[in-house]
């Protein structure tokens, strides 16, 4: 830097620049999560122009500071710039109301200057208003886009982050004094942690009805469940990057989902929502190929989840429910993509065993809080109406639904439909001890604050539940195939 550049004021960029994420659009996501029908109101909004937009969305939508991905080597440099006496403005197209905060969390500058009602404080704006204030080439300026080549044309020096290579060259071919902040890009394995590939797992469900109804070696009925398996793939990641784009807040205030990719701005919220439309249509257009039958049970799997993201989560009790729901819709699905008749023995067990899993993610959750929150006694869930006062009943409704599912496996080995099956139906009945064990000991985990928030990424990595599948399987093929 020369001489003048370390006395000028150094002015920062918000979106992309002191934060790893956009402002605009996060309060776009939260007013609309906060008053869906804004949806409507959008379009009439936007035509009397982005700042009415933003002025709008922000009456909707608050942005807790505190929590919010900022840029350390950012942060770093203006720390830098006040230990030299240098005068730092926070500059930024996003709304006044949400650059104040931000400032005055930071307390790491001197001004700060924003979009208004008037005024759209982007592109060839910006830079008149700050050439206005400290002159042509009186000031330096951070930022990372395209829309900022104006202000650094300004500029009495710049400074790129996270910015694409072509834009860079451009800011250096200015001539000059440039610092070029890059973080290394997210990497494929980011994008998988966003698609939550491992929660694929959960989409076995679908084979369970093949594997009831003994078509397992079916091959067109295998086929076909495969294919439904990876269209449910499709559309459960879709659904995941949208359940965190609009829990971003609340994901970081979350010990460990702040490290998720759209919380952490790893992947910006726009990548997110492009790929969460592109996961959405590829699976809506591959289960074409599939009965209508199934078409409607993905539709009802997209709309519930849907509204489980948007409100129906922070509902007690309705919330594991439908979460169960979804869990046996995996295994309705998979019952119509193979054209089988549904078991009402197979869909009774599944709504009692899924309302067990879902209750132990909840009850999870409780106990890791009131773990780290202990001190302060009651302690509420974020964006959930429930508290750890909750754990104690919460454990009674899970082991108890747990247990009406091992009742309901009994009751099956002993009705007529076993019979058509099995030729040794009565080895079947080894089943239900194992069952009863696997749930005792679920619960005595989750208990003793040893449970994954994810069940099912717990039983995943368990070897007990290993074993415990593996015995159960061999006691099927046995009462299927031997007569004792």
């Amino acid at each position: 830097m020369t001489e003048n550049a370390l006395k000028s004021p150094l002015c920062v960029d918000l979106d992309g620049t002191l934060i790893k994420t956009d402002l605009s659009a996060e309060s776009l996501l939260a007013a609309i999560r906060r008053a869906p029908h804004i949806l409507i109101l959008l379009p009439f909004w936007l035509l009397r122009g982005k700042c009415h937009l933003k002025d709008a969305l922000s009456r909707f939508a608050d942005i807790d500071a505190s929590v919010l991905p900022y840029h350390h080597g950012v942060i770093s440099l203006v720390k830098e710039a006040r230990a030299q006496g240098r005068h730092t403005v926070l500059v930024t197209g996003s709304h006044c109301k949400y650059a104040e905060a931000v400032a005055s969390h930071l307390g790491l500058f001197d001004d700060h200057m924003a979009t208004t009602p008037g005024c759209n404080l982007t592109g060839k704006t910006k830079a008149a208003r700050l050439s206005e204030r400290f002159g042509e080439g009186g000031f330096e300026y951070i930022a990372n886009g395209k829309i900022d080549l104006p202000v650094w044309r300004l500029a009495g020096a710049a400074g790129t982050v996270n910015t694409p290579r072509h834009i860079v060259r451009e800011v250096r071919s200015m001539g000059r004094p440039h610092v070029d902040i890059a973080d290394a890009r997210a990497p494929f394995k980011v994008w998988l942690k966003a698609l939550r590939l491992h929660q694929w797992t959960k989409n076995a469900l679908l084979f369970v009805p093949l594997i009831m109804a003994h078509q397992l070696f079916d091959s067109a009925a295998f086929s076909a469940v495969l294919f439904a398996f990876l269209v449910f793939g499709l559309i459960a990641s879709a659904t995941y990057i949208i359940n965190d784009l609009f829990d971003l807040e609340s994901d970081r205030h979350h010990a460990r989902k702040r490290l998720r990719p759209f919380a952490a701005g790893t992947i910006t919220i726009q990548a997110g929502a492009i790929g969460a439309a592109l996961l959405l249509i590829t699976g809506v257009a591959l289960s074409f190929f599939l009965p209508l039958s199934f078409q409607l049970a993905l539709a009802l799997y997209v709309i519930t989840t849907l509204l489980y993201s948007f409100r129906l989560k922070e509902v007690a009790s309705l919330d594991v429910l439908i979460l169960a729901g979804l869990y046996t819709l995996r295994v309705i699905a998979g019952a119509l993509a193979a054209g089988l008749s549904l078991s009402f023995w197979l869909l009774a067990f599944s709504m009692f065993m899924f309302l067990c899993l879902a209750l132990v993610k909840r009850v999870a959750e409780l106990t890791e809080l009131k773990r780290r929150d202990l001190p302060r006694g009651r302690v509420e869930v974020r964006g959930r109406e429930y508290s750890t006062q909750d754990i104690p009943i919460l454990q009674i409704m899970g082991a108890s639904s747990g247990y009406l599912a091992v009742l309901i496996l009994a009751l099956y080995i002993n009705s007529a439909d076993v019979l058509e099956l099995y030729k040794t139906p009565e080895a079947l009945w080894l089943i239900d001890p194992l069952l009863l064990l696997w749930v005792t000991r679920l619960w005595v985990v989750t208990t003793r604050g040893f449970m994954d928030e994810d069940p099912i990424f717990f039983a995943i990595k368990d070897p007990e539940t290993w074993i415990t599948a593996i015995v159960t399987a061999m006691i099927l093929i046995a009462a299927t195939m031997l007569e004792f």
